[in-house]
């Protein structure tokens, strides 16, 4: 899945700072350097790629330890100078094993999830995969959506009580009821929005 931020490009021989920031949680991760010849690799491939300036050379991120970058958006800063690449993470982003270059993340990793959801849904209604399940669906006629739902919510009420069954169907009931909503071009989290508008107005 290519990232947003198809058009951008950098002069021959420059280089600029890319600051990598968790598109879920917000959390900045690490701090590395791109040239042209990275930022097309990452457009083309749909994971980080950065210049090391150690080793003068184009540097997959985590082509080594696995610990690779799914980039969701690219965008210039209004100098043109500096790149904010926003990432969904698989593994830590230090080379020391911390989640962050910076030490311990500075958010609760959970409610980000469902924002990591948002993000990925969103990715894949812009670069629709054939072989995505997700992208299918949000093309499909809303009668598929709206069954997988039904579906979900007849598995929830049929899970043993207090199983781990339950855990899971939930969750699944989470997941579609989040496509059903991008299909229907709402956010995926407005029901987020909403209980924090009930809460408010209880109180």
């Amino acid at each position: 899945m290519r990232p947003t931020g198809q058009n951008l490009s950098l002069p021959t021989g420059q280089l600029i700072p890319c600051v990598v920031q968790d598109a879920a949680t917000g959390d900045v991760l690490m701090l590395a350097w791109v040239d042209d010849e990275a930022l097309q690799a990452t457009r083309q491939t749909g994971e980080a790629h950065f210049h090391s300036r150690s080793r003068d050379e184009l540097w997959h991120k985590g082509a080594t330890s696995g610990n690779t970058m799914e980039v969701i958006t690219l965008d210039l800063d209004c100098d043109a100078d500096t790149l904010l690449m926003r990432v969904l993470p698989r593994g830590p982003a230090c080379h020391t094993g911390s989640e962050t270059c910076f030490g311990a993340r500075l958010t609760d990793p959970r409610p980000g999830v469902l924002n990591e959801l948002a993000a990925v849904i969103e990715h894949r209604r812009t670069f629709a995969d054939p072989e995505s399940f997700v992208a299918a669906t949000l093309a499909a006629d809303r009668e598929q959506a709206a069954r997988k739902v039904g579906e979900e919510a007849v598995e929830v009420l049929l899970a043993a009580e207090g199983s781990d069954a339950l855990v899971g169907e939930v969750a699944d009931l989470w997941f579609h009821s989040m496509l059903l909503l991008a299909r229907d071009g709402l956010d995926p989290l407005a029901p987020l929005e909403e209980l924090a508008r009930r809460r408010s107005s209880a109180q």
